[in-house]
């Protein structure tokens, strides 16, 4: 299933197309909103986060030296036996959360568990539960009001695999998006676009923390991050900045290709365990 908007306009989707899960594609939502609060002087990027010893820029840019859940065995083996997700303090205890990496800055490692920061740091700016806040802050104002976090299983039911395993969207700590792959399309594009945030705040979201070079078996040449945001600043058509997400059942890509004429942006997704598929989807001609 995939969805293509050049010049601001849906140039190929199938509307037929029912939610997907956009699994780590949130991230990309929830800095923006991070950002959008950061705009209203609601939040401050760089100012030391109450109480921790890294900011707000570092959690969205992994660099917080935050450790992840996605090495916990039980957390896996909880998952398989469909028990209900721990309750977010006790996710915080077993993964051990005051145990640094490193020090912040001095390092880069991926955290869905600093994303579950970036939630909470959210929802006590903004004053209300996430999806509410993602809905007001950015899903509205970028046109896609339908955009939704699934909260129970029976969410991902009507999805367009559907939800057979009877997976909990919960265990996605930071939060599980579902919507259309064009509206995924469109809430990328006009972001990237600048119609949410003010352009010293998207240069931010864009500047790239350097990872290296080519991934194995994935079709970018560079890998980096910006803030919430994957980034390669060489792959087939020029710079793509975006996210690639992976859960039970289904993988997703959405990608903006600022230096095409006009600018394009592609969002896939498929239901095969893996990421190369639709991240290949997005970089077709």
């Amino acid at each position: 299933m995939t969805a293509f908007v050049e010049a601001g306009q849906l140039v190929a989707h199938d509307e037929r197309s029912l939610p997907v899960p956009w699994w780590s594609l949130t991230k990309t939502a929830l800095a923006a909103g991070a950002l959008a609060l950061v705009a209203a002087g609601r939040l401050a990027l760089d100012a030391p986060i109450p109480s921790r010893p890294f900011t707000l820029r570092q959690l969205l840019q992994h660099t917080a030296g935050v450790p992840n859940y996605g090495e916990l065995a039980a957390y896996h083996e909880a998952v398989e036996r469909r028990d209900e997700p721990w309750p977010p303090d006790e996710l915080l205890r077993r993964v051990g959360q005051d145990h640094l990496l490193f020090e912040p800055g001095q390092g880069w490692a991926y955290s869905n568990v600093g994303y579950l920061l970036v939630r909470g740091i959210i929802e006590e700016a903004a004053g209300e539960p996430i999806g509410t806040a993602l809905g007001r802050l950015v899903f509205v104002p970028l046109g896609v009001p339908a955009v939704k976090l699934a909260r129970e299983p029976k969410d991902l039911d009507a999805t367009a695999w559907g939800n057979a395993a009877g997976y909990h969207p919960g265990w996605v700590y930071h939060g599980l998006a579902v919507g259309t792959p064009a509206e995924a399309a469109l809430f990328l594009h006009r972001l990237m676009s600048g119609q949410l945030l003010p352009a010293v705040l998207l240069d931010a979201m864009c500047a790239r923390y350097p990872l290296g070079g080519p991934l194995e078996g994935r079709p970018w040449r560079t890998a980096g991050y910006g803030l919430g945001v994957m980034m390669d600043v060489a792959s087939p058509r020029g710079r793509c900045i975006g996210h690639t997400g992976q859960g039970p059942g289904s993988v997703a890509a959405a990608y903006h290709f600022p230096d095409l004429d006009p600018s394009r942006t592609a969002a896939a997704f498929a239901p095969v365990g893996d990421q190369a598929v639709v991240e290949r989807a997005v970089l077709a001609p």
